[in-house]
């Protein structure tokens, strides 16, 4: 065991070394000697944030007051955010917009999909797997349009699909195992068969390279609290394909979507663009807090994210093997890099136990019922040194 274990640590010291994304993690404020693997639930603090939310706070609020919707460009905020979030999932400008919580955004996106079908097609597929969420948003998007729910899991979608089908919702990344899939073959299949792919992004962006244009996604939504850093509760996005803009009817026409806000006119118009997939008033403290998080991805290539990504869960697979007595966990998460996301997830008896130990003892990671150990691996602050310190303190815990 000391033989092994010293191997690695010096592994990691190497790879550590060399990591061209090392000094990202100065942009974050993290609790000194944690290990924190749980950025897929929560993304940690990035350092520019307080400072922001105060001056927000001080001087756009306490002093300029009303003025800021303009003069501080509170208004254009939901706007101006999504189009830096654009880069980080593959959109081109104008197609996203922020506010209002993922499950919203879920709601909006999936109505506007069926709305957007043929009126014949009377079947929503869902993934059977998915954050239970989209599961119950989905059902009640089935019941206000009339159309039939059918839960599939998402290696039996391309069976599924066929000349009823409207949209298919998906995730990307499952939230338990983290096994990612197959954006682009599934949302062609979709197409094909003449029906809209709305795609969840909750555990991937941020953390891989998603490319909503060059694959054709027709809707997409995502929180911005884990891989973007964003802060508890802070807004989520909606994505919408400029191609179906000037179709694109949300069922939360909201005064802030329409075409003259201020105008107060009795009757909904449209504003254009995915602006009008906005809904209420804009939660400003939340959603310059986001704005001021996504800083930390100024000069960053997804790609290289990516390649960390795959690095860092390699590399705890690996000590997680060399360390722990064989048969003591399962390795849940797919092994295969194309079908990872930015998590490990190990299953084992007495898993709640465990994270609850491990918590204790620095190590940060986070508990689904049953028996599932679920550990998330953010590359802009998550160094290899901490990777094999994980696995060590999960062996003497187990």
């Amino acid at each position: 065991m000391f033989e092994v274990g010293a191997f690695h640590v010096k592994q990691a010291a190497a790879l550590d070394a060399a990591d061209e994304l090392a000094e990202c993690r100065e942009l974050f404020a993290l609790p000194e000697g944690v290990v924190y693997l749980d950025g897929n639930s929560l993304g940690a603090l990035p350092r520019a944030v307080p400072g922001r939310v105060q001056d927000v706070m001080a001087r756009e609020w306490g002093e300029l007051l009303i003025r800021s919707w303009d003069e501080s460009g509170w208004w254009t905020a939901p706007e101006r955010i999504g189009d830096r979030i654009a880069p980080l999932v593959g959109a081109a400008a104008g197609q996203i917009v922020v506010g209002d919580s993922t499950s919203v955004n879920v709601f909006k996106a999936l109505v506007g999909a069926v709305r957007l079908a043929a009126d014949e097609r009377d079947e929503i597929l869902v993934d059977a797997t998915t954050f239970p969420t989209d599961g119950y948003i989905a059902e009640s998007a089935a019941r206000m349009t009339g159309r039939t729910l059918r839960p599939v899991r998402p290696e039996e979608v391309r069976d599924a699909l066929g000349p009823r089908t409207a949209a298919v919702l998906l995730n990307h990344v499952d939230y338990r195992s983290g096994r990612l899939h197959d954006l682009p073959g599934l949302t062609a299949a979709v197409h094909d068969a003449g029906a809209l792919a709305v795609w969840d992004l909750c555990h991937s962006a941020g953390a891989l390279p998603v490319g909503l244009d060059a694959h054709g996604v027709d809707l997409a939504i995502g929180c911005t609290y884990k891989y973007l850093n964003g802060g508890p509760g802070s807004p989520a996005y909606l994505y919408v394909a400029a191609r179906h803009q000037d179709r694109f009817d949300s069922p939360l026409p909201g005064w802030t979507g329409h075409a003259d806000p201020f105008g107060m006119a009795p009757a909904f118009a449209p504003a254009d663009g995915a602006v009008r997939g906005r809904v209420g008033t804009p939660d400003i403290l939340s959603m310059l807090a986001l704005e001021a998080a996504l800083g930390v991805w100024d000069g960053v290539d997804i790609d290289s994210v990516r390649a960390k990504s795959l690095a860092l869960t390699d590399f705890f697979v690996e000590c997680v093997r060399a360390y722990v007595p064989e048969g003591r966990v399962e390795v849940v998460t797919p092994l295969a890099h194309a079908e990872r996301g930015s998590q490990i997830a190990l299953r084992c008896d007495d898993a709640g136990d465990v994270m609850r130990a491990l918590i204790a003892r620095g190590v940060v990671g986070d508990f689904r019922h049953p028996d599932v150990l679920r550990f998330g691996f953010t590359p802009l602050y998550v160094g290899f040194g901490d990777v094999e310190r994980a696995a060590r303190i999960l062996t003497e815990v187990l």
